[in-house]
């Protein structure tokens, strides 16, 4: 959305010496921490970050997008246990795997939280995008292009020809975040201890494996099988 005013090629684009949570702050976080003024200050269009569940996103706003990335529940699980693990070092991983089951992580119901924006991407198709992190992985340009689509900036001829879009992608791949001194040094947020790099840690999909027993996956599997039934959506 700020191509223009910062080129993803330009030395000094914010993505190469700041950290994602920099440029784009977190919505819940600016209230509670009673810095609803600096909203102001966000040129518009604003772009906010939230873990909030829809009914809490102002979404009926006119001209309000909201894109939604979601990934599979197994790596999730994976990446708030050692994400998690941050503030509390000795906690074992089959206790948040028991709360993923229950449908308790941080920002739950979980099963509610996927499918509220799920549901609103098949009902609003032009306020609502429903992303897969693995489908980004797959192929990140067309995903790139697609989601300039959805926000009404797509790419022109000029951009094409010019590889904008590799250039993106390029610039916010995780193996180039992950080795920037911003994303490896500081904390995310002085009332959260959680050091930066710990936003950096794999990155893949699939990492669930190394984790979990076959039949931990299993079990897991058939949660969300039965979660999901004649939604449309699926993880496989």
């Amino acid at each position: 959305m700020a191509r223009r005013a910062y080129p993803p090629a330009g030395a000094d684009h914010p993505l190469r010496r700041l950290n994602p949570h920099q440029c784009v702050p977190f919505l819940e976080g600016l209230f509670q921490g009673g810095r609803e003024a600096e909203l102001e200050a966000l040129p518009s269009p604003r772009l906010m970050n939230t873990h909030m569940p829809l009914p809490m996103v102002p979404s009926a706003v006119p001209g309000c997008r909201v894109v939604y990335v979601c990934r599979d529940p197994k790596d999730m699980a994976v990446s708030a246990w050692h994400f998690l693990r941050r503030l509390q070092p000795d906690l074992a991983f089959a206790v948040v795997f028991e709360s993923v089951c229950d449908g308790a992580v941080a920002f739950g119901p979980v099963w509610d939280h996927v499918l509220g924006y799920w549901r609103a991407s098949r009902a609003m198709p032009d306020k609502v995008l429903f992303l897969r992190y693995e489908e980004l992985l797959r192929d990140p340009a067309e995903n790139v292009r697609k989601l300039a689509r959805f926000l009404g900036m797509p790419f022109c001829p000029a951009e094409d020809e010019a590889g904008t879009v590799d250039t993106i992608v390029r610039l916010c791949s995780f193996d180039h975040l992950k080795g920037l001194d911003a994303n490896k040094t500081g904390h995310l947020d002085p009332l959260l201890p959680i050091p930066r790099d710990a936003l950096f840690r794999n990155g893949a999909s699939g990492d669930w494996v190394n984790h979990m027993t076959p039949e931990m996956a299993s079990r897991l599997d058939k949660i969300v099988a039965d979660k999901m039934r004649r939604t449309g959506l699926t993880f496989q």
